[in-house]
């Protein structure tokens, strides 16, 4: 079921994002693996931001025209269907990142077709394996029915899985309300339960400018390499090595590996070796860093106790700390005076028992449902409970979905809140990046980015289409998530 054998990884130069010479390299590595797309061909890239300011968060539209075109020409007439799909970043409708990437105009060339992910069918997928965290997942009906997938991240570091390349691209291979159920301290589990709903035939990894440090605002990084392969273990497993990380320290690759879907060790080709890349790529920061660390000699200040079951050494990689930290990185590119303009803040993760060096008039920020800290604030005894439901009460039938603009009032009360007494408690796990982003810009007087100029229009339009769109399809008697038989398993009907 999931292929160990002949595992091969391609290392291929490309200097600059020229289509026809990715074209020429991604057709020549299809050859090489003797592959050729049929039935319905789907291509998922990284698109989990865009625009002016996120640059080198998501994988090129020039690198996606290239490996659309490279599968056009080796189709013999077997491929049925050539489309492009994605869920983009929580809050942030695909219709919207599809734009700003310029994803539209290449599929609009290509001829092929696009998927919204959020917008289609959500298809359960029944798990069996040891060491699932929960019994079945749901994932878009495009990627339930792809014959030949293609996988195509970005090259880049994570604040909270080390590195996102082939398998970790795999979280947007589900909707909004599904993606952020097991999204904590089970992160990198989660990633590897979603290997079992598809494996892809061919990968092939924009590392012609990588990212460093971060996922969404990335420091870019040239490398001048496409890498591709068919077995995103192996894969994934080279990539690691370019940079110097040990792949069975990361995770969800060791767990993928120990399941049986593929080798750490891979034959590699290409017109540059893995020592010439190592080089390269020597000092590649891959970002993992405590919140406490993080915001050293800024006005906030970071407490970080264990999430549950993780006794008093353990720190949520996974859940809200991290998404603090790329909160924080986002407004940044903003505002440049945002550390300057934020007042002294104190923000509380996790099972906190320590003290907080709290200053007259600072407020104190709780954040997420296992979130617990007990002692005194401007007088005031301060009890904050664990709110934390354990995964195996979470019934994915019954998850909701979280509109941004129902996101938006519910902090405008919580900043009410704030004023009237020194601290507020935020919910979620993980609490959501566009809720500490709507949190923070209020608080500093930062620009909000859901309503910068350069986007609110294409924003809200993407926004309505959307909605408009789910809606449509609720009257027709299609809702989101459909009953009926797919190959890979069962489409349930949506829980509003």
């Amino acid at each position: 079921m999931h292929p160990t054998h002949d595992a091969r990884v391609i290392l291929r130069r490309a200097n600059g994002y020229d289509v026809q010479n990715i074209r020429a390299i991604t057709r020549a590595g299809l050859e090489e693996l003797g592959l050729r797309p049929f039935g319905r061909t789907l291509v998922k890239p990284n698109l989990v931001a865009a625009g002016e300011l996120f640059t080198h968060a998501h994988t090129r539209a020039e690198f996606a025209e290239g490996v659309l075109l490279a599968l056009k020409d080796r189709d013999d007439g077997s491929m049925k269907e050539l489309a492009v799909g994605e869920r983009s970043g929580i809050t942030v409708p695909t219709r919207f990142v599809f734009d700003e990437a310029g994803y539209n105009e290449v599929v609009s060339r290509v001829g092929a077709k696009r998927y919204f992910f959020e917008e289609e069918p959500q298809v359960e997928i029944p798990l069996r394996h040891q060491g699932r965290l929960r019994d079945y997942l749901f994932t878009p009906e495009p990627i339930a029915r792809a014959d030949f997938f293609v996988n195509c991240p970005k090259f880049k570091a994570h604040p909270w899985t080390t590195v996102t390349f082939s398998m970790k691209n795999y979280i947007g291979i589900q909707d909004d309300r599904h993606r952020l159920i097991d999204h904590d301290h089970a992160l990198n589990r989660k990633v590897a339960d979603l290997q079992y709903i598809i494996q892809p035939q061919f990968c092939a990894v924009d590392a012609i400018i990588a990212g460093e440090g971060r996922m969404l605002t990335p420091i870019p990084r040239e490398l001048g390499l496409i890498v591709m392969g068919n077995n995103q273990v192996a894969l994934d497993s080279v990539c690691c090595r370019i940079i110097g990380v040990d792949p069975m320290e990361v995770e969800h690759i060791r767990l993928a590996h120990e399941r049986g879907f593929g080798p750490l060790e891979a034959k590699i080709t290409g017109d540059v070796t893995l020592e010439e890349m190592q080089e390269r790529a020597k000092g590649f920061q891959v970002g993992l860093v405590r919140i406490e660390k993080y915001f050293e000699g800024t006005n906030i200040f970071g407490y970080a106790g264990p999430p549950p079951g993780h006794g008093d050494d353990g720190y949520c990689w996974g859940g809200c700390p991290g998404v603090m930290e790329e909160v924080i990185e986002v407004l940044r590119l903003y505002d440049e005076q945002c550390d300057a303009k934020l007042p002294r803040l104190h923000m509380v993760f996790g099972h906190y028992k320590g003290p907080l060096d709290i200053k007259y008039g600072e407020k104190v920020v709780f954040v997420g449902d296992c979130c617990q800290w007990q002692g005194s604030l401007g007088g005031e005894v301060v009890k904050i409970e664990s709110l934390y439901k354990d995964r195996s009460q979470l019934d994915p039938y019954e998850i909701k979905h979280k509109d941004v603009y129902a996101r938006m009032l519910k902090m405008a009360g919580k900043l009410r809140e704030l004023k009237k007494q020194p601290y507020i408690r935020l919910e979620g796990c993980p609490v959501s990046i566009g809720e500490l982003i709507l949190l923070l810009a209020e608080l500093g007087n930062i620009q909000n980015p859901y309503f910068d100029k350069r986007q609110v229009l294409g924003f809200n339009r993407s926004y309505l289409a959307w909605r408009g769109s789910s809606a449509w399809q609720r009257l027709l008697g299609h809702p989101y998530q459909v009953r009926g038989e797919t190959e890979r398993g069962r489409a349930r009907p949506e829980v509003e």
